[in-house]
């Protein structure tokens, strides 16, 4: 039992790094992926099996999903932050309490998003000018996929528990499972039961409900430390309140995102359901981007947190140069290859050309510039992981959301085309990653030398 135990965790106190944080990063990595791709099924089953019109109606609610979410998923960073600095201070009974703060914020935070979630879903999408044709085809996805709730916090809190001590293969098993089941729900639903976009949103539920089970069970049988027991399930205000320093700015950052992908959303919507389709389509290998280069921002958030609480501050600073380095190197390469087998690829969503066409337009101007969201996500990562985690969501609420906001009623009302829209998201990135960069060296500098 302790050489399995062993097995799924990660000395990340003592050796070499770069192998580890591969380890760590890459099923990670796995997991999100993994999960965007049972996601992107149910855009893929509706494209192929509904039309266009389903496709727009569910690729159209991210930013709003996105914008529910955000706050609780940064508290779960937070956990993550919180759970892995006790483990490193080796103080087993914080960080088990710690955790069972976790999971009961978890749930509860799930019950507030489902219920604001059913009475906001019909205002955000008018306000959102969603296309006439589509507009309840999304709400009834919407108000369906928002009963899944608190099995999605549960999911994303349990994982950030098992990644603090280094198990993200776990995760990433649960993920497996319940993706297998949600894309045999989907294609049961929507081509033999037609129920279109409900089938996939019927889907998506309850294969939540499986993989944030089959979590809960691994940590009830636990080990040590973070083993869960429901009667011990409670909040410690002041462990909260240790979460909520790190997790809520990085959460108030996600919203502020949110908010700010509502308003392109928006000016994407004006262009018609053919460009929030080829968007909706796109938008799928973005997620698959993104998920990788933020798997080693969660690595260096969780290292340099273990790191930091046993006092090892120059490894901290080893853990950036090689997240950074690693992150840089994969990001890069898994865009570049979408980048370039893009026409063959966004076929997998629509068979209608204008579709697929104006979603290799996005494709060009999402993938080639990831790298400058590598280096802002990692080395926001090293910040939160230091316990510094208002700086970088400031800069980013003010370098991305801003410059987003002025570029949609500034810019584009200028040459309102598709390509001067998605010109917004290299520019918000290249401004921002610089302005993180000089805040990651301003504070490493503040900490002082021996401190990173």
């Amino acid at each position: 039992m302790q050489a399995k135990k062993q097995k799924r965790t990660i000395d990340m106190l003592s050796g070499s790094l770069w192998d580890k944080i591969l380890l760590f990063a890459l099923p990670l990595a796995a997991s999100s992926i993994l999960q965007q791709l049972f996601n992107s099924a149910d855009i893929a089953v509706v494209g192929q099996f509904a039309g266009s019109r389903a496709l727009a109606a569910v690729g159209s609610n991210g930013p709003v999903i996105n914008l529910l979410v955000n706050i609780f998923v940064g508290l779960s960073i937070g956990a993550n932050v919180v759970i892995a600095r006790y483990l490193g201070e080796n103080n087993a009974q914080r960080a088990g309490r710690a955790a069972h703060t976790a999971v009961t914020v978890a749930f509860l935070s799930g019950i507030i998003i489902m219920g604001l979630g059913q009475l906001i879903t019909r205002p955000i999408l008018t306000l959102m000018s969603t296309p006439d044709d589509i507009i309840d085809l999304a709400i009834l996805y919407l108000r369906i996929y928002f009963l899944g709730m608190p099995f999605i916090m549960l999911y994303n809190f349990e994982a950030a528990i098992l990644r603090s001590r280094g198990d993200t293969k776990r995760p990433f098993f649960a993920l497996l499972v319940s993706g297998v089941i949600n894309i045999i729900l989907n294609l049961f639903f929507v081509i033999v039961c037609k129920l279109s976009v409900a089938g996939v949103a019927i889907a998506t539920v309850i294969a939540n409900v499986v993989s944030s089970g089959m979590l809960l069970f691994f940590l009830m049988h636990e080990e040590g430390a973070l083993k869960i027991k429901l009667k011990n399930l409670r909040i410690d205000f002041r462990i909260l309140r240790e979460i909520a320093q790190i997790g809520l700015p990085a959460g108030l950052q996600g919203v502020v995102f949110s908010v700010s992908n509502i308003c392109v959303q928006s000016s994407l919507n004006q262009l018609g359901s053919d460009a929030v389709a080829g968007c909706a389509a796109a938008l799928n290998f973005e997620f698959f981007v993104y998920y990788m280069l933020n798997s080693f921002s969660q690595a260096c958030v969780t290292f340099t947190s273990q790191n930091y609480g046993a006092g090892q501050y120059e490894r901290c600073r080893a853990v950036t140069r090689w997240c950074l380095l690693l992150g840089s190197v994969f990001t890069m390469a898994m865009s570049l290859a979408f980048y370039f087998s893009g026409h063959t690829l966004i076929k997998i969503y629509t068979s209608e050309q204008i579709v697929a066409d104006l979603g290799c337009i996005r494709m060009r101007y999402a993938l080639l510039p990831q790298l400058f969201n590598a280096i802002m996500d990692v080395l926001s990562g090293s910040m939160r992981g230091l316990g510094r985690s208002l700086v970088p969501a400031l800069i980013s609420i003010v370098g991305v959301c801003g410059v987003r906001l002025i570029w949609v009623y500034l810019v584009f009302p200028q040459s309102p085309t598709f390509e001067t829209l998605l010109m917004v998201y290299p520019v918000s990135w290249i401004i921002t990653s610089a302005a993180i960069a000089a805040a990651y060296f301003k504070t490493r500098k503040s900490i002082g030398k021996a401190a990173v």
